[in-house]
């Protein structure tokens, strides 16, 4: 089975990141999770339910030099949902949580990466958005916004509910070669 890293962020979404988890599952992946720290504090609470459901530990932070890796390699990746604040990071190089550490380096090691941000429309109208969305996709990272993806709601009135988590799932397998 091919091995999935769902990356998400701290926007609306990721509260149903589980339903993120099961859809890749039922598109045959075995998918490990890594939450930014904010993501992993919004679940921290019921965190043994996703690590039951992925059946891997849920990562959140760097591991200690002297700590093995306890996640097998990713053949992909899906950062769902992007959060504004991790796109411009990512975008600018910063890789200051896992998550974005992860991604900085999988993209630039042949990993077929796909983004899926969802922000609102005030922060998709910042200048850094549009370079950071060039960057990525110049670093080949398959980005899904607008029409393609998750289009920017009104401030204050995202659809968390409503992600197009297989709009994602769908983009990671035709680049990873796997899909139908």
């Amino acid at each position: 089975m091919r091995v999935l890293y769902l990356i998400a962020c701290g926007a609306g979404p990721t509260q149903f990141v589980d339903e993120g988890v099961r859809s890749a599952q039922a598109a045959g992946w075995d998918v490990c999770l890594v939450l930014t720290p904010t993501a992993a504090r919004w679940w921290e609470p019921r965190s043994g339910l996703l690590e039951e459901l992925t059946g891997h530990p849920v990562r959140s932070e760097y591991k200690l030099p002297w700590q093995p890796d306890e996640l097998p390699t990713a053949d992909a990746m899906l950062v769902a949902p992007l959060s504004c604040t991790s796109l411009n990071k990512w975008g600018a190089g910063i890789a200051d949580t896992l998550a974005l550490g992860l991604v900085s380096e999988g993209v630039n090691m042949g990993v077929p990466v796909v983004a899926l941000p969802c922000f609102n429309q005030a922060q998709r109208a910042q200048p850094a958005v549009a370079r950071s969305l060039a960057d990525l996709r110049a670093q080949g990272v398959r980005v899904l916004d607008g029409p393609d993806g998750y289009a920017s709601h009104p401030p204050k009135s995202g659809h968390a509910e409503a992600f197009p988590w297989d709009a994602g799932l769908a983009a990671v397998a035709e680049l990873a070669g796997t899909a139908p």
